[in-house]
């Protein structure tokens, strides 16, 4: 439990927020494939009526709402990656501090 994990769950908080960051550029990449193909299906659906000379508007309100989910996922794995590293971070601290008072001197 120690530097180790902490390494790892920063590597992990890194992918994460290139993650968050792409999914705000509007990049697929990092959708998982139940939301790839929600939009995969809104555009289909939206170039269908495009093409027939209608709106695309609640295409489009699907595209953006699966985007918006995509997001809020993203922000609820990093708060919770973040919420973990300073759990270990704490325990870390605790440990060190509990061996040093145990100490003769």
């Amino acid at each position: 439990m120690g530097n180790a994990d902490i390494r790892r769950l920063d590597r992990e908080i890194e992918k994460t927020r290139k993650k968050l960051e792409a999914v705000r550029r509007g990049e697929w990449w990092p959708l998982n494939g139940s939301e790839r193909r929600a939009m995969a299906r809104s555009l289909a659906v939206g170039g269908y009526k495009v093409a027939r000379g209608r709106s695309a508007g609640r295409a489009e309100q699907r595209i953006d709402t699966t985007g918006n989910a995509a997001e809020m996922r993203l922000n609820a794995e990093l708060t919770a990656l973040h919420g973990e590293r300073q759990r270990l971070i704490t325990e870390a601290a605790r440990a060190k501090a509990a061996r040093k008072s145990s100490g003769w001197f």
